[in-house]
């Protein structure tokens, strides 16, 4: 089994370091995310974020950067596990006029009952959640039968050699700002039983629409 089909299964105390690397650098976010943006982030925001219907749950939501790109009069809800990225979020609720709940909350358990949301949203997520799988599990619990996942995530490169630079590369990205920057998260998406039926590929990117497979039964 190679490194990146293994999940890092994390215990509370190393969730606990992730939200501690997260809060860290929540003042300073998205200043280092900026350059991601410029290069086509904002604009993968805009889109994915625009189909976004119904009563929304954005899981990682951190410092609040998607949350121009909705459309007006959602019902929304963001979670995320760090509470100074949940304070960058809320300042910038009060800035932008908006009205959204934000509290915190860990992806591989969220509180919220089954098929609760009409839409579920993440951008650069799962590449921090340490099982990535029960994450997107969640996602799926929560999401209605009919409704949709809207994601926008990197992911290991496809090249051996980018691949196995990437996987050198992570426990130091992991420590010192978050990511895993080799993760498979098409894969991931499919084995926690969401159905892909769209995908744009650019690069390391990738935006994916998703919908729940029916658990056996339903």
């Amino acid at each position: 089994m190679s490194r990146q089909d293994d999940p890092w299964q994390e215990t509370g105390s190393e969730r606990q370091g992730v939200a501690q690397v997260y809060d860290r650098v929540a003042r300073f976010y998205d200043l280092m995310t900026a350059p991601m943006e410029l290069m086509g982030g904002r604009a993968a925001r805009s889109r994915l974020m625009a189909r976004a219907r119904g009563r929304v749950l954005e899981v990682g939501v951190g410092t609040g950067t998607n949350l121009r790109h909705y459309p007006a009069g959602m019902d929304l809800t963001g979670v995320d596990l760090s509470p100074r990225m949940l304070q960058q979020a809320r300042a910038r609720v009060d800035r932008l006029g908006l009205s959204v709940q934000l509290e915190q909350g860990d992806v591989e358990q969220l509180t919220f009952p089954d098929a609760s949301f009409d839409t579920v949203t993440a951008t650069c997520v799962f590449c921090s959640v340490g099982n990535p799988v029960q994450g997107l599990r969640e996602v799926r619990r929560v999401t209605k039968l009919d409704g949709r996942v809207l994601l926008y995530e990197h992911v290991r490169p496809e090249t051996r050699l980018l691949g196995n630079l990437f996987d050198l590369l992570t426990p130091l990205t992991r420590r010192l700002v978050g990511p895993s920057i080799n993760r498979q998260t098409e894969r991931n998406v499919r084995r926690a039983g969401l159905r892909v039926i769209e995908l744009r590929r650019r690069g390391i990117w990738r935006e994916i629409v998703a919908v729940p497979e029916p658990s056996p039964g339903q």
